[in-house]
């Protein structure tokens, strides 16, 4: 079982985290936007904009790494959720395959820590409720397949959010 000293949930800026990667919770250009991505972009500097326009964008459910820039991050993970549509259009899968990608990435690049904020749960209209049980899962199977990974924090910026995260990983204290 995976305890909850490899995982913080914290409310804040995912801009202001020390991590060896931030997630992005991004829109399929990569190129900015609103919410996290707009706010990681202008925390970044024009250097993650230019690093962004060669990617050249990123399908819904994928993940896309950079530099971090000018954010105590050493890297962000640019994952794209899926727009809430009413839950019939594998949202939920999306949805996992954004932390799944994002996970996947952290490992390739050998990092040790890494924070998400919530992906999709915003103007993309993803209930939040059932997001956290998505996040969860997929957070659990990582930790317990990468023993070495130290460090999940989840950064949420809404009192919502931070208070449904809380109660949904309350179980591992």
């Amino acid at each position: 079982m995976v305890s909850m000293n490899r995982i913080s949930i914290i409310q804040g800026d995912i801009t202001k985290i020390q991590a060896d990667a931030i997630v992005n919770a991004a829109n399929t250009s990569l190129l900015g936007g609103g919410g996290v991505d707009g706010a990681i972009h202008r925390a970044a500097g024009s250097k993650l904009l230019e690093a962004c326009r060669l990617l050249n964008g990123c399908n819904t459910g994928e993940a896309k790494i950079t530099l971090g820039y000018n954010l105590l991050a050493k890297h962000v993970i640019h994952a794209v959720g899926p727009i809430w549509k009413g839950g019939n259009r594998s949202e939920s899968q999306l949805l996992a395959n954004c932390y799944r990608n994002s996970f996947y990435l952290a490992k390739l690049n050998k990092m040790e820590s890494i924070a998400f904020p919530n992906i999709s749960t915003g103007v993309y209209g993803y209930p939040k409720a059932e997001a956290a049980k998505i996040v969860k899962n997929e957070t659990l199977l990582f930790l317990a397949d990468n023993p070495n990974f130290k460090k999940v924090i989840f950064a949420i910026f809404d009192e919502e959010n931070y208070h449904i995260y809380n109660k949904e990983f309350n179980h591992l204290n």
